[in-house]
This record gives structure tokens, sequence and C-alpha cells, in this order.
């Protein structure tokens, strides 16, 4: 197979526009293939027709978007107005080292034991 980084620089897609003047293009299979190819997956025919169509309803589902008249909408970072999702930051109780230890495999009673994966020099 040839190297996919050479082949998105010689890769246009083949999308032929819809009837209409300002719409999506159409998926095609070779589309569907090459973009399989760069994500390295291995499609069945059946899956790449399905593919086809589930892409090309995608984009049909964008060209009614787009029909939509948005001039007056300002632009949104979440469906819901929301001002700040997290939550107060307050102090709790902590953890005693007695327990968090206990809950470790191995200690030496005041730390943690890890196996070293790093040599030493």
């Amino acid at each position: 197979m040839e190297n996919t980084t050479n082949a998105v620089l010689k890769y246009s897609f083949s999308c032929t526009p819809n009837k209409g003047t300002a719409s999506m293009a159409e998926i095609t299979q070779k589309d569907v293939e090459y973009v399989a190819a760069l994500a390295q997956l291995n499609l069945d025919e059946e899956t790449t027709q399905r593919l086809v169509k589930e892409m090309g309803d995608i984009l049909s589902y964008m060209d009614k978007l787009s029909e939509l008249d948005t001039d007056s909408i300002e632009p949104m970072m979440h469906v819901m107005e929301i001002s700040n999702i997290f939550r107060d930051d307050e102090v709790g109780e902590s953890l005693d080292r007695e327990k968090a230890l206990d809950l470790a495999p191995k200690t030496d009673g005041e730390f943690y034991l890890v196996p070293r994966i790093l040599e030493s020099e």
C-alpha cells in the first residue's frame, strides 16, 4: 500500500455536487475507501456501501442546516446557557496516611513501594 502521507497529497475528493446550487458534495465509494485507508481500516463491501449512504445522509443534513438563516443567532459554546459547570472548591476531609497506605499492595509503612522501571546509573 502506498504511504498514506503521500496519498493525502495526491488525493482530491471525487465528490460531485448535488443537484442544488449551494449544496454539499456527494460521497462516493472511492471517498469512503480513502478515509478507511487513512484510518487503517479494512472494510468489506457491505460496510463500504453502508458508509457511503450514512455519510451521504450526514452531508444532506448539513445541506438542510445551511438553509437556515443564522445571521441573528449569536454563536454559543453549549446548547444550554451555562456560566460555570464546576462545583465550588471546598476543603474537605482528607484520607489519612495509614488508610491510604492500607490500600497499597506494598509499602514501607511511610511510602508506597513500586517496582523499579528505570535503571540507575
